[in-house]
């Protein structure tokens, strides 16, 4: 059972079978109880907040007026979708969202057959649920209707453009549901954010349409030639009063709206009018992001997206600082440390898709607006525009998280590496990225990037040696440059150090010792440095090297090590198809070393969501797996367990 309480209605609510039951003239109620709810849980437990607020009118509405889980309902991105779990069968696990071993927070296959398609990453719901519908109709399953909730924010990515293309020519039985609301986690930008601000305050487009809407209701009672006259008026009204106003029905999609999506009720009988309407439509619903809670309707939305703990009474958010000084997070480390090398050196751009709080790239837009560009949720244009850039001599530092970098994969093959170009790759949430889970933990760059001909990939163990990394990769002539670091605090409280460079392909030595050597690359190197402490505790003399590259890789230090000990662990925030363990085996067979080697880091699965200690204890690769492996290599039982696990 819950710790929490529901409302009268929302108690009743098992699925969404029973929302069906409900009176339209109820549904203001249930919106206002799966509000407070979400309010409840999330003011206590953590997770996103905002978006799930700004959709609980939508959320009802759909599941009240189509046949859920047999009519397809596909979120997108879905940090939205918190009111959808709990209306179908998940409120009283709830509480667990998020948490290790509990709900994900996005939609999940897996977990509900509500859940028709999984999603973390935006722009995806459209083409999913073109699938969805091309495949029914294939399968002579008619009566089946599909629904995609995308946020205006998700519009502006190119998957979403072509499935819009698609999905005009397939004639699909297909509503698209339009969630605008000006934000995804920060403000819009873009010329569709315009061209929508224009359709929605459009004061004569929409008193005219009204009155023509009306009219037409009167005309549908004059024979069958009712419907060919009523489309007509609609096209001609839509061309006369916005002349933009056809980029959807350009696309062949039957354009209605903008409503106000926070009127369940209304929302509802529009979303029955169009239920039985063949063809593409795309209902347009203007939404506030917070909406029902004021601290959040009247705050920043970004901070407000995902707030951490908060006094739900006051809206006082709960600061999780301790009271000593902290380490800085690598993401403002970057945010500062671009600004600083972007006032020495003139060709310094910074470019992010979307993520301008999240990568801290922000501080640079405020101070620097010329030279900083949030271009959208477009990651494919972001690499493509650096590579622009790069061709007329600027040098890029295009910053995105690793795993939507995932999404620019050929980008950075064909318009970057392939032509040499000075781009500077910072891959933000490169690792485990907690409670997230498997669509956002960058477990992959390591691998997928060094791979790729001309490029230089690094990761920096503390806060210095990412400036430094930074530094070095705006020198003259470096070609294409990728730098990962994880979501979360570095290590080092006086960070703000002179900036050193670095020479490609080097390591360093964190630490001698003669029985083991124990090879990282990034941050996990903090979970070496411990395990050599655990280690030296019980007489083992641990050496500890800081790989920093894992292309090229320091081949000169590799030699010594190889040379030198019978024993070697490979450490990586990342997987072990492919990544750093894989380079040290590939460098030794191609030299004849037959030292004994094992490798830690993520194992060939997806890696659900926890904290991140959690998840470096489940894949083993946290301070005492360290210890455990290195005992086991040397044929030692584990002396001290109290001891060996004094740091995860």
């Amino acid at each position: 059972m819950s710790p929490y309480t529901a409302g009268k209605l929302l108690a009743s609510i098992a699925t969404p079978a029973d929302v069906r039951q409900l009176k339209e003239e109820q549904l203001p109620q249930l919106a206002d109880e799966l509000r407070q709810f979400i309010i409840d849980v999330v003011s206590e437990k953590g997770g996103h907040f905002g978006a799930s607020l700004g959709v609980v009118e939508l959320t009802i509405a759909i599941h009240y007026i189509f046949n859920t889980p047999e009519d397809q309902l596909v979120w997108d991105v879905g940090h939205q979708a918190y009111g959808h779990k709990i209306l179908t069968g998940r409120r009283d696990l709830f509480h667990t969202n998020r948490i290790y071993k509990g709900l994900s927070g996005f939609p999940k296959r897996s977990e509900s057959p509500y859940d028709t398609f999984g999603v973390g990453h935006s722009s995806t719901s459209i083409g999913g649920a073109l699938g969805m519908a091309v495949a029914n109709r294939l399968r002579q399953k008619t009566d089946t209707k599909h629904v995609a909730v995308i946020g205006d924010g998700a519009m502006t990515a190119g998957m979403a453009f072509e499935a819009l293309n698609h999905a005009g020519v397939e004639n699909a039985d297909l509503l698209v549901v339009l969630n605008d609301n000006c934000m995804s986690i920060d403000p819009n930008v873009g010329a569709l954010k315009e061209y929508l601000t224009d359709i929605t305050t459009s004061h004569t487009f929409n008193k005219v349409r009204d009155e023509v809407w009306n009219l037409l209701g009167k005309i549908s009672k004059f024979g069958p030639n009712a419907q060919e006259i009523a489309k007509k008026i609609e096209i001609a009204v839509k061309s006369v009063l916005l002349k933009q106003s056809n980029l959807f029905e350009s696309l062949n999609f039957r354009y209605f709206g903008p409503i106000d999506g926070h009127d369940v009720v209304h929302v509802a009988k529009v979303m029955r009018d169009l239920k039985d309407i063949p063809g593409p439509k795309i209902l347009h619903c203007l939404t506030k992001k917070g909406k029902g809670y004021a601290p959040a309707e009247n705050g920043s939305p970004t901070k407000w997206h995902a707030p951490g703990l908060f006094d739900k009474t006051t809206g006082q958010i709960i600061p999780s600082a301790k009271d000593t000084p902290q380490p800085p997070k690598f993401q403002d480390v970057f945010g500062d440390s671009i600004i600083e090398l972007a006032l020495e050196n003139e060709k310094i751009i910074g470019i992010t898709p979307a993520m301008p709080t999240g990568s801290s790239l922000k501080r640079m837009m405020d101070e620097m607006p010329d030279r900083a560009f949030d271009v959208g949720i477009a990651e494919q244009h972001a690499v493509t525009f650096s590579a622009g850039l790069a061709t007329q001599g600027m040098i890029p530092f295009c910053n995105i998280y690793s795993s939507f970098m995932q999404r620019a994969y050929d980008q950075v093959i064909h318009d970057v590496a392939l032509q040499n170009l000075s781009v500077v790759f910072c891959l933000d949430r490169a690792g485990v990225a907690g409670a997230d889970g498997p669509t956002h933990h960058g477990a992959y760059d390591l691998a997928y990037m060094r791979c790729i001909p001309n490029m230089i990939v690094a990761s920096p163990m503390d806060e210095p040696e990412l400036r430094n990394l930074m530094f070095t990769a705006q020198q003259d002539g470096m070609g294409p440059f990728s730098i990962r670091y994880p979501r979360g605090q570095g290590s080092t409280i006086h960070w703000q150090t002179p900036f050193e460079k670095i020479e490609v392909g080097t390591g360093r030595i964190i630490r001698e010792g003669k029985d083991v050597a124990i090879l990282t690359i990034g941050p996990i190197g903090t979970k070496a440095v411990q395990a050599c402490a655990n280690l030296a505790a019980q007489g083992i003399e641990a050496a500890h090297f800081d790989m920093r590259f894992v292309k090229p890789l320091d081949e000169k230090l590799l030699h010594v090590i190889l040379q030198k000990f019978k024993h070697v662990i490979t450490v990586e925030d990342g997987c072990l198809m492919g990544g750093m363990g894989s380079a040290v085996i590939e460098f030794m067979s191609d030299h004849g070393y037959q030292t004994q080697i094992k490798r830690l880091g993520i194992p060939d699965r997806f890696i659900e969501h926890g904290s991140q200690d959690e998840l470096y204890t489940e894949c083993f690769y946290n301070t005492e797996a360290i210890v455990q492996t290195a005992l086991a290599m040397l044929g030692q039982e584990t002396k001290s367990k109290t001891t060996a696990s004094a740091s995860v």
